[in-house]
């Protein structure tokens, strides 16, 4: 019911006004039915008579634009604009039935986990706001309700009243912000907009907000309360940045009588409750609140991997580096790893020395036995001391150190390696080839060849062209490049490889399996499939015709040649071949390897476009569990495989449950790969099919538009995922009345003159 003594007007434009829904200080938002064509329920939002000065009407124009720009589910959208009677500018908005983010949660009493479930939807919304050059500036509960869709909560953004373009002005108008006037509310307000100059406002104040939201979410209380201090000792304690933010677990702890209530209101009792946000949580909540920008999280998407992290056990960004928490992290989700992994490493040091002992007898040279000796036993000291961090007497004794993920050990051993071997080129050559392999396992293709290319050159100024260590590094190398679209150089470096092998071993010898197999995969990548099948035939042919057959290798081609024919659409030669490829996995390979996920998630691909979208969840959720457990969150893989359950879940008719997964599936993607990798079209375009199905046109049109793009760069013309979005887009527009558009996109992208024409 309204609370305003003021009258209601009867009408606004074609819009009969029913009550007020809220006021702020430069407007009303009232609750209105429109009247027009179109007959649905609204909110309407217009500038207060009396109120409608230059800068307010700017910042009115400036919301307007703002939200007419957003095109996500978590974002209220913008239905229309005009003006009154009087001149006063209005917004048609969609009207959003919800509760504020906080009351929601205590209302229906949700869990720490829940919370964070509806928390990360919301940044899921302020990164699409980023992305799109929109800060939104005024992040708290009252602006983010929760509406329920199918029986689910869903978080949604409203009043962009002072949000703030990032790439340029959003309006002819110009958007004023006097300096010494802080816009947004106190409480959850960044410190550089408590400085109130607004001149150097970026998306980082957003992540701050975000970090003040999360704290009331997960403490019930705020961390400072700004009536409690008076608002202009808050402010101005704010943008000193001198305050102390207390961690989530001591500002519940010091609650005295509101303890139980408040885990009462968690489903859980206070002691439970103060463990839960004792631990990474509380990190991260600080993390986003860091009083210094540039120390926060860079992207929302950045902030949602950390919670993403905590929930699988996995070592966050957020956390200060400490040796005990990294082993600990790494030693409860890998208990059995752990163990197989030190006897790994006690079977490592004894066949180095077996080796040594080996080459002694072999060459009956003492001094070259010296060397090789002194040379193993150099790479043993090395790679006991990088894993010396594992040391308890080490943990006990020694300041903090790096953390210990896979990533950060690899960039220890790396740096380590350029300077402790800097006069040791063979034992460099050798510790970076293997540190470089292992970049390439974890999808950090960059940093790998980056390691290649140096082992490389430590092994090119002692090795023959021919050597067999030099030739790996090649491959190695060759392998990077590929997975960087960087044709050209793969091509060179894996040809270089055949040529060496096959003067070095003859034509058909099982040395050349290898290096035709990376240039089969080459050819698929680039479209060759015909080239890829006849390579793939003849790694397979070579290797079988071998006294000893490379099984691993045989694997990797069969799914290679599967792939070729799944890339022909010849499903039923496809699947026995990535069948028999599973089996020899499974049969080589421990239960969980990655190697049995790849050929899983192909097998599924296969059941998937047979329409067996039963068969096909099987398989990509064997892969998706292999994946979680193995790689970290944000590995390129994780985003393939959410892509696949999330395209099946929509075949299956689950749309709530396949959008959730094509956008963690985007937001990996976005943060790992290049904006114009074909692998972000296929997510995009499976997201606007999810969305027309869901009756969201608008999204729909948006995704597939951003699809099109990437496939039109990528790919040329009669490519078969090139035709797949331009036909998805084309008879979306025919479906909302939009023909000629439709047909002008199929002559563009379908037909070769217009290609020719530089269309």
């Amino acid at each position: 019911m309204s609370t305003s003594t003021a009258p209601l007007p009867e009408r606004i434009g074609p819009y009969r006004i029913l009550d007020v829904l809220g006021e702020g200080g430069m407007g009303i938002v009232y609750e209105a039915d429109e009247t027009g064509p179109v007959r649905r329920r609204v909110a309407l939002k217009v500038i207060r008579a009396g109120f409608a000065t230059r800068e307010v009407i700017a910042r009115f124009d400036a919301e307007r634009q703002a939200l007419a720009l957003m095109d996500h589910a978590g974002i209220a959208k913008v239905l229309a604009a005009g003006a009154t009677e009087q001149g006063l500018p209005y917004v048609v908005m969609e009207l959003v039935r919800g509760m504020p983010l906080t009351t929601y949660c205590d209302t229906h009493r949700l869990t720490v986990p829940q919370r964070v479930d509806l928390f990360i939807q919301v940044c899921q919304a302020v990164q699409h706001a980023h992305q799109k050059g929109v800060i939104h500036r005024d992040l708290k509960p009252s602006n983010i309700l929760v509406v329920e869709e199918d029986g689910e909560p869903r978080p949604k953004i409203i009043d962009f009243g002072i949000a703030k373009a990032v790439g340029g002005r959003l309006t002819e108008n110009t958007l004023i912000t006097h300096a010494g006037v802080a816009l947004g509310t106190a409480a959850y307000m960044s410190p550089e907009q408590a400085e109130g100059t607004g001149l150097d406002v970026d998306t980082r104040a957003d992540i701050y907000s975000l970090g003040v939201v999360l704290y009331e979410l997960l403490v019930g209380k705020l961390p400072m309360d700004p009536e409690a201090m008076g608002y202009h000792a808050f402010l101005a304690g704010l943008a000193s940045r001198e305050w102390q933010v207390p961690l989530p677990s001591v500002r519940f702890a010091g609650l005295e009588y509101e303890k139980t209530t408040i885990a009462h209101l968690r489903r859980t009792d206070p002691e439970r409750l103060l463990r839960d946000i004792a631990g990474d949580l509380g990190w991260i909540v600080l993390h986003a609140m860091e009083p210094d920008r540039a120390r926060r999280y860079p992207t929302a998407n950045a902030l949602v991997l950390d919670l993403q992290r905590s929930r699988m056990d996995e070592p966050i960004a957020a956390r200060p580096p400490s040796a005990a928490y990294r082993v600990g992290k790494f030693v409860r989700r890998h208990r059995a790893g752990v163990a197989a992994a030190s006897l790994a490493f006690v079977a490592l040091l004894v066949s180095t020395i077996l080796a040594t002992v080996g080459l002694v007898r072999a060459r009956r040279a003492e001094e070259r036995a010296r060397i090789e000796a002194l040379a193993a036993l150099s790479v043993t000291d090395f790679v006991v001391q990088l894993f010396g961090v594992f040391d308890p007497e080490q943990l006990r004794t020694t300041a903090p150190v790096a953390e210990i993920t896979a990533r950060q050990l690899l960039d220890r051993g790396a740096e380590r390696a350029r300077e402790e071997l800097a006069d040791q080129p063979e034992q460099r050559g050798r510790i970076l080839y293997t540190i470089g392999r292992a970049y390439l396992s974890l999808g950090r293709y960059p940093d790998a060849l980056n390691q290649l290319r140096e082992s490389a050159r430590a092994r090119e100024a002692l090795l023959a062209p021919d050597a067999p260590e030099l030739l790996d590094t090649y491959l190695a190398q060759g392998q990077a490049h590929r997975f960087l679209r960087e044709w050209p150089q793969a091509d060179s470096l894996f040809k270089r490889v055949l040529q060496a092998r096959v003067a070095a071993n003859g034509v058909g010898s099982i040395a050349t399996v290898a290096p035709i197999g990376e240039l089969a995969t080459l050819r698929w990548r680039q479209g060759e499939l015909a080239a890829a099948e006849s390579l793939f035939r003849e790694a397979m042919r070579v290797n079988e015709a071998a006294p000893q057959p490379n099984e691993s290798r045989l694997a990797r081609d069969l799914m290679g040649l599967g792939i070729v024919y799944f890339s022909q659409q010849r499903l039923s030669d496809a699947e026995p071949l990535m069948k028999r490829a599973l089996e020899i996995r499974e049969r080589i390979l421990e239960p969980n390897h990655l190697e049995i996920a790849s050929v899983s998630n192909n097998l599924g691909a296969v059941y998937y476009l047979m329409q067996r979208y039963d068969e096909a969840l099987v398989h990509y959720d064997r892969t998706r569990s292999i994946y979680e457990r193995t790689l970290p969150p944000d590995h390129p893989n994780l985003g393939s495989v959410f892509n696949n359950v999330g395209e099946t879940q929509w075949r299956l008719g689950r749309l709530a449950e396949a959008e959730a997964l094509l956008r963690r599936a985007l937001a990996i993607k976005e943060l790992r790969l290049a904006g114009t990798d074909p692998s972000m079209a296929t997510t995009l375009h499976a997201l606007g099919g999810v969305m027309r199905a869901r009756g969201d046109t608008r999204s729909a049109e948006a995704y597939l538009r951003r699809a099109l793009a990437i496939r039109a760069e990528a790919f040329p013309i009669g490519n078969a995922n090139l035709i797949e979005s331009v036909t998805a887009l084309a008879d979306l527009l025919r479906a909302t009345g939009r023909g000629s558009e439709a047909a002008a996109i199929e002559r563009r992208y379908l037909t070769e003159s217009s290609r020719g024409a530089g269309a």
